[in-house]
């Protein structure tokens, strides 16, 4: 076990290094002095002397393997530059704008989890009924409406025909009917991921001869199911899981921006359009280290739930 630990932080730390590297090359592999990103107005009206000690602060007089030592020293430090737009550290901004995402993320990520996997463990168990095809529906819908469609029809619906919930922001304090529509929209397309893929989990476990073996021995059918079938099946499903909310808390940035959220995914679409690369590189370094945070936890829930795995 110990051994499989130590390889697996060794490839996270090696993971988080190459993503520090592709931050960077970002700002050079253009072929375009990074000043000019740094400054919308491309370096016009920029002094001689301005123009050097731009250079400076940014280390453009040393080789670039010094320039990315010294640019990974401060994000280590905490320090990822200024915005270019607001004049405010990246940091700052980063700080105020992930808990909003997580709120969000873990909102549609329970959503997602408590429909899709009961539907998919119910449609697996009655396999062939009205259960499963309307279980089947569901995740189709889900996997093929586009979800910016989706936001917006629910916009239309229950916000501006119906009235019933607010059409986007964040509001004040913690208020359920802000969180309904977005985390819906954000929660529906995992959610019929999660049917499909615990639907197809539980069926190879179900023709299995241990499961067999346990009906004929008299145990309870929602024993069957649950303890014996579920837990064996589990394993696909916790992978997506894992993965599924780091991909909510990178990866909102049509939610955020159709529901008007202050949340990281729009935070880094705003940095997009206004070629603000400070705030676009803190935002992907954030995703490296959550990703792999992520798939870490992720390999030792492995080892506790199949021992082989940590002996491997």
């Amino acid at each position: 076990m110990r051994n499989f630990l130590v390889r697996r932080l060794i490839y996270g730390i090696a993971a988080v290094l190459g993503g520090t590297l592709i931050v960077f090359g970002l700002s050079r592999m253009s072929g375009v002095d990074p000043r000019y990103l740094y400054f919308s107005e491309s370096g016009y009206g920029l002094s001689t002397e301005q123009w050097d000690r731009l250079g400076r602060e940014l280390n453009l007089d040393k080789p670039v393997p010094v320039q990315y030592v010294l640019w990974l020293g401060g994000v280590l430090r905490g320090d990822m530059g200024e915005s270019l737009t607001s004049q405010r550290p990246v940091t700052e901004m980063l700080r105020q704008r992930l808990p909003n995402t997580l709120k969000l993320a873990f909102v549609a990520w329970t959503f997602g989890t408590a429909v899709g996997v009961p539907l998919g463990v119910l449609s697996a168990v009655r396999r062939g009924t009205a259960w499963d095809y309307g279980g089947r529906g569901f995740a189709l819908l889900g996997q093929t409406l586009p979800t910016f469609w989706v936001g917006i029809m629910a916009i239309l619906l229950f916000s501006v025909r119906l009235r019933w919930l607010p059409s986007g922001t964040m509001g004040e304090g913690f208020s359920v009917r802000n969180y309904v529509l977005p985390a819906i929209v954000l929660g529906w397309l995992p959610a019929a991921g999660y049917m499909r893929l615990t639907r197809t989990s539980m069926l190879d476990v179900m023709d299995s001869e241990f499961m067999k073996l346990a009906r004929a021995k008299g145990v309870a059918s929602w024993k069957v199911v649950w303890k014996h079938g579920f837990r064996n099946a589990m394993l696909a499903p916790v992978t997506f899981s894992a993965l599924l909310f780091v991909g909510f808390i990178t990866g909102t940035v049509v939610t955020e921006t159709i529901f008007s959220w202050p949340g990281m995914g729009r935070l880094a679409a705003d940095a997009v359009f206004g070629n603000d690369f400070p705030v676009l590189a803190g935002a992907m370094l954030v995703s490296v280290l959550l990703y792999v945070g992520v798939t870490l936890l992720l390999d030792i829930i492995y080892a506790l739930i199949d021992p082989r795995i940590g002996h491997a």
